[in-house]
Formats: C-alpha cells, structure tokens, sequence
C-alpha cells in the first residue's frame, strides 16, 4: 500500500477486506448479537454508515468535476450512528462536521426526509438544500430536531449548553418549549477540540450547574480519531482529563465496534435522561481519508499509522459483526454496499443540475428579516395593569418622578418580563447584588430567580446559555458586564448568534438581546477594561442590530424595540448602555435634571415606539448638523447650547442605532444646514464616524463634513483617559470652524 490513501484505496480495502472475512485471513470467532442489538437493527445502522461513506466518496468525486465544494468527511466516524440510534429523534442534536452517520440514521428514524439527497444538496450548494439552502454544507433539519453548526472549532458547546439548561427552565416556567419534557440535548466534536478553551468552558459550566443542583441533560460526545487535521492528540489525553472528572459521568466505547457503540450509547443516553445531568460519551475512532479533499495525508503520517487507522474501519467492524453472527454473507454485504454506491452517485448525479444561489438579494434574505409593523405592535403592548401592578410591586413607574438612564432601563426591564413571559435575564452578578451598576436592582425580588439569576463568570457561557434558550422558545436577556468582557466571546455572537438563521434559511432563530455596559467618561473607576469603546468589531457582523441609547427617554422605548425584534423577527441584538450616563441627572448645570425623564404611562408606548433603524433629532438649528450618540450626544448637547450663544445654532442628531445606521435620518438634518460634524467617541480607526460619512458621500450628500473622534489606542487609567477620549473642547472647536466656513452645500 502507498504512504497517501487515496478515495479509491479506502474503498478498494473495505471491499477486499470484506471478501477475505471468511477466507484464510477470516480466523475470527463466530459471534453472536448482543440483546441489545437486534438483526434489523444492525442492517440498519449498517446502511446509514454504508450511506455516509458513500456521501464521502460522492463529495470527492464531485471535487474532481469541480461541482463539490465541501470534502471535510465522515469516514471513520460511523461509529456516532449508534448514538443517534441510542437517542429519540426529538432530542436537539448540535452535531460535529464528522457526525453524517448520526445525520443519516436520525434521517431514518423520522419519515419525510432523504439524508443523502440532503447532503450531497449541501455539497453541490444547491438552492434546495432544506437547511441552509445553498449557503453552506451543514449537518441540519428542523424536523430532525438537528441545529445546524458551522465548521467553527468547539463554539457549538456553549450554545448545546444553553439548550440543555432551557429544557427544564421552560418546564419550570410552565412553557410549552421547542423540545420535549424528557429531552436530552446531545453535542458532539473532535478529540482536538476538547483542548479548546470554548469547550473547556463549557464541560465546566455543565459540571457546575449540575453541580448546584439544576438541571443539565446533555449528552457530550467526543469522537476521538487521535488527530487535529494534522497534529496528534496524545494518547489518552480525553481519558485522562475527563475520566473520573466528579460530576461528570464517563462512558467509553470503541467505535469501530458496533454492538459495544450501541451498548454504551444507550447506556449513556438512558444515564442522562434518567438523572438530568451531564456526561461525557468518549467514542474511540479513526480518520480515513485525511482530513479533507486537500489534504496530503502521507506528509505528515506514517503509511503504518494509516494502515492501522484502515485495519479500524468502522463499517469494516460492522461488516464482519454482519457476517459473524450470521445475518449476511460476504458477498451480500458487498450487494448492499454497491447498491448504495449507485444510489449515492445516483443522487449526485441529479443534484449537479439544480440551481444555486443566484443573486446577493437571495444570499442575504434570511440575515436579518425584519416585520416593523409586528415589531412596533408588540413594543407597544404592555402587559395587563394588574399584572405590571404585581410585578412591580405596586407603584408603576409611570408614578416615579423623573427617571435616570440607570432607573429607566431597570423599568423597562421589569415591563419586558411583565409582557415577555419566557424572558430570562441573567449575567454576572445580575440578581442579588442588582448589576454593578444597580440596572438590575431588584429583578430578582419581583420576578423571582427562575427568571432573573447569575451565572458563573465566564462571558461565552452567558452568551452561549442565551443562545440556547433563544432556539429553546424563550427570550434571552443576558448581561456583559463591560464592553471589554466582551471581546473574550465575541465569536459566540459572530460565529454562532448571526449565522444561525443564515445558515438555516431562517428556520432556526436566537432571540436575543445583549445588554453591554461600555463606553468611556466613568470617573473614579477607570482603565481599558472598564473604559471600552471598541464597537467596530460589532458593527461589523452582518445582522446584528446594535443599539445605543443615550437619553433615559429613548431607552426604555428602544429596550421594548429589542425585546420585540428579538420574540417576532428572532433578532440578535447588542444593546449598549453608557455607564458614564447611567446615573447623570444634570445637562447644562447643576440641578437643571436634564438627563432624566419621566417613564410614560402606558398607553403611550404606541405613540413613543422607536423604530430599529430611526435617529431623533434635538433642535431645529439651520447652520451646523451634530451626528452623534451616548457620551457624545450628551457632549454635543452642551457644545451646542453654547454654540447658540455665539449665534450659531445647531441641530443634535442622535444616532440611538449604530446597526443599521439610520442614514436616511441622517441625511435629512445633514441636508437642512449643508455642515455636518460627526462626533464619535470610538477609534478614529475603524469608528463609527467611517459609516456614517460613507453613507453621506454615498446618498450624494454634496455638503461640508467633519469628524471628532477619540484616538486610536486603549484607555489609560485616572486623567490619562482624557487625552485619548474626544472632548467638549475639541467638539466645539471643530463645530465652530466648519459652522463659519464659507462654503455652502449646493
């Protein structure tokens, strides 16, 4: 044999392989089935292995022709077969990109639905793929209960987490939730990926709950080939970090054994079901085939490690296990092979003809729909008045004097999970201590711990468990504690929040609404890691709404916006609160409580709804636009006010969404005065300021135009910050010599 296994060698072997079962190499014993696993069972499972071999083959072979675009395989993990067979097909399954035998044998189990059409669809990247509809290959369906995943190493773990963590939180609630009462949420992934600090993360965040005494059903899954791509994991790594692990149970099975697979995947699976918490199913497998159509194998592997690996094959065990116990012969397994190799090559052949995706419109379309008059309906509807008399324990809000940003959105919070009954808020440090900055003080009390509660300190476990709960059917509200904390997960909301309805043509969705303190100003408590301003990263995530709100008066309006993209559209958003203004109550001086607002009643709310996308306008000024938001909307403000004392009036556009930017807004105000001034407080790299000055010159805005912004570094601890931080100085200095400049727009 060569040092490199080619297609046709993987496949030239298993047949060879099977037709010396009963010649001079065939000295096994006889063995006979275990009760465990019935005849028609094993032909089976022998089938949705033999299909995905097949599904393997068929993706190179369309390779070659340049009509397959995706060849990362599954073979020498069919073995995961006998999971799905061990699990009903109604349990939520977040699947590694090996797992296609788990995908053909839950296929099997559900009537409607053709696994290697389905595949080789996703392959050929054809419209009528019924997940991702062309956009990617993805091992999903929704009638299968199988959420789509990405090839994104170990980011799939928090969110399988999450949904674990929903199946009972919705019972709880009294929730008809999207999976069974009994359902065990099952994830699997690559021995590499264990050593991923995602998956560590998340192994431990399940260890803990359950730990505490909640309710953790999920089914880990590692499918173990002893290689990443190109780097070995050492021998016995998994055993070693997760055997014996408290409070986490272990089962160990050979994957290349069915009946032992079967065996123990039920044993787990009944484990998990019976007792709601985690454990760990360690499958022992091989990779044949490399790891993907590029791959040069024999550059990095010797040619008897991968006879050993060939020597291992599972369908190969499976075959023999067939013949052994006497339910084929040699010669009527190769005829049930061949007769899925026609059918595959078959399909594949069909599937090269159907359309793809023609056009960015079609592209784009499941990215973020948007329904504004249901959104608006929904925003608008608060909850009964003896229901939001209860919930906030007698005096409404409405009652309250004047509210700051702080105490508004603490409101609003309350009337969301008033409206909102599958409304979960949670973070760090959210329910008995009320946030760091008391937004949440009193949540728990009134809402009770099963809706307001804290997690552990780890920000992709908060985002993950909101993105479980949001398939789940409940509405996620988690809590970054500072902007910065965010950069340490930000994947969870690019890799996995934003993709999820893109890559399922909308089918799957993850309400959710992440609120974010950030920003820069705080005195007293400073640093980069309390002081961010680093938005960039978020804007640019196709579909993800960002919301900012500077006033008290819009933010309630805009919290109630979210909530209700994220229930009727499945939105994700970001919703960035300035701790700076938090607890602001004065504008332009002492006591004059212009930043404070009272909290309408009500039967208001339809009338004060803030639409994704919309900006408000302050003033009526004819000589200069201010464009900014939070921090420096408040900045502007002041600048202005003395500005007009100059005899240059101004008007202030908030910006409220820097996602999608609300240019048409923009354009109007820039337009009624010809001056523009974008004020920004991020990076003068990559700000937001870029955007919106792009939108003007693109809507053929033919006025002036000028930016402030902050520098383009961290931010220092104590007065340093004032160095980097755009100032009132510098706002007013740049709005009075683009306000006096001679040159009008046309």
């Amino acid at each position: 044999m060569s040092a490199g296994v080619t297609v046709e060698q993987v496949d030239e072997h298993f047949i060879a392989a099977v037709e010396d079962i009963d010649g001079p190499a065939g000295r096994e014993p006889r063995r006979v089935l275990p009760p465990s696993l019935t005849a028609e069972q094993a032909l089976q499972l022998f089938d949705s292995q033999s299909g995905s071999r097949h599904l393997d083959l068929a993706a190179r072979w369309l390779g070659t022709r340049g009509q397959g675009y995706y060849t990362i395989g599954s073979s020498g993990h069919e073995g995961n077969a006998a999971v799905a067979a061990a699990l009903r097909p109604t349990d939520p399954a977040l699947l590694h990109y090996r797992s296609g035998a788990f995908f053909v044998e839950r296929a099997r189990q559900v009537p409607g639905s053709d696994p290697l059409r389905d595949v080789l669809l996703g392959i050929v990247a054809a419209v009528d793929e019924p997940i991702a509809g062309g956009r990617h290959k993805v091992f999903g369906r929704r009638d299968l209960a199988v959420v789509p995943q990405t090839s994104t190493i170990a980011s799939h773990l928090p969110r399988a987490l999450g949904v674990a963590f929903s199946i009972d939180r919705a019972r709880k609630l009294g929730l008809d939730g999207a999976w069974p009462r009994d359902a065990v949420t099952v994830c699997s992934f690559g021995d590499a990926s264990v050593n991923h600090s995602t998956a560590a993360g998340a192994i431990n965040a399940a260890v803990q709950v359950a730990f505490r005494g909640l309710s953790m059903p999920l089914l880990l899954v590692c499918e173990d080939n002893g290689i990443g791509i190109s780097v070995p994991t050492p021998r016995g790594w998994v055993a070693h970090v997760h055997d014996g692990r408290p409070g986490l149970e272990y089962f160990a099975a050979d994957g290349s054994d069915l009946a032992d697979a079967v065996e123990t995947s039920r044993r787990a699976a009944d484990w998990v079901r019976r007792h709601r918490r985690p454990a760990f199913l360690h499958l022992r497998t091989v990779r044949l085939m490399g790891h993907a159509g590029s791959d040069v194998e024999n550059a990095y592997r010797r040619p008897e490690e991968i006879a050993a690996d060939l020597r291992r094959d599972p369908l190969l065990g499976t075959a023999r296990l067939l013949v052994r116990s006497g339910v084929l012969s040699p010669g009527e397994v190769l005829r049930r092979y061949e007769v899925m190799r026609t059918r595959v090559l078959s399909l594949a052949e069909e599937v090269t003809h159907l359309p793809t995706l023609g056009s960015a419109a079609e592209v784009m379309a499941p990215l973020a729909p948007a329904t504004p008059d249901q959104v608006a309906r929904i925003a608008g509807a608060a909850a009964p008045t003896e229901r939001r008399t209860q919930v906030f324990g007698g005096t409404l809000p409405e009652q309250e004097p004047a509210l700051t940003l702080a105490q508004s959105l603490n409101r609003a919070l309350l009337d969301v999970l008033a409206v909102h009954p599958g409304a979960l808020v949670f973070g760090e440090d959210v329910a008995g201590k009320g946030g760091v900055y008391g937004v949440t003080r009193g949540l728990l009390r009134k809402a009770g711990s099963a809706r307001v509660f804290d997690t552990l300190l780890d920000e992709q476990t908060v985002l993950g468990l909101g993105l479980g709960a949001g398939i789940s059917g409940l509405l996620p509200i988690p809590e970054i504690q500072y902007l910065a904390y965010l950069h340490n997960a930000e994947d969870q909301l690019r890799g996995e929040a934003a993709t999820l309805q893109f890559f399922s043509a909308g089918q799957y969705r993850n309400p959710m609404v992440v609120r974010i303190a950030g920003y820069g100003y705080q005195k007293g408590f400073g640093g980069h890691f309390h002081n961010d301003d680093s938005v960039a990263v978020l804007r640019d995530v196709p579909g993800l709404v960002i919301a900012s709100p500077g006033r008290p008066d819009d933010a309630a309006a805009m919290l109630r916006t979210c909530a209700a993209a994220a229930a009727v559209d499945g939105a994700v958003c970001a919703f960035l609160e300035p701790i700076a203004l938090y607890h602001t109550r004065d504008l332009h001086s002492d006591g004059d409580q212009g930043w404070t607002a009272p909290y309408p009643a009500a039967e208001r709310w339809p009338d004060l709804h803030v639409p994704i996308g919309r900006a408000r306008t302050h003033g009526d000024g004819d000589d200069l636009t201010l464009v900014s938001w939070a921090n420096g909307l408040y900045m502007s403000l002041r600048v202005a006010a003395r500005l007009e004392e100059e005899g240059i009036r101004c008007r202030v556009v908030d910006l409220r969404w820097l996602a999608p930017l609300p240019m048409d807004d923009v354009l109007r105000e820039a337009e009624a005065t010809g001056r523009v001034l974008v004020v920004d407080e991020t990076r003068r790299s990559g700000g937001v300021a870029e955007g919106v000055l792009a939108g003007l010159v693109d809507a053929g805005f033919g006025g002036r135009m000028g930016r402030v912004t902050s520098a383009d570094s961290f931010i220092p601890l104590g007065n340093a910050a004032l160095h980097v931080l755009v100032s009132e100085a510098d706002i007013e200095s740049a709005a009075r010599r683009l306000a006096r400049s001679r040159e009008r727009s046309t």
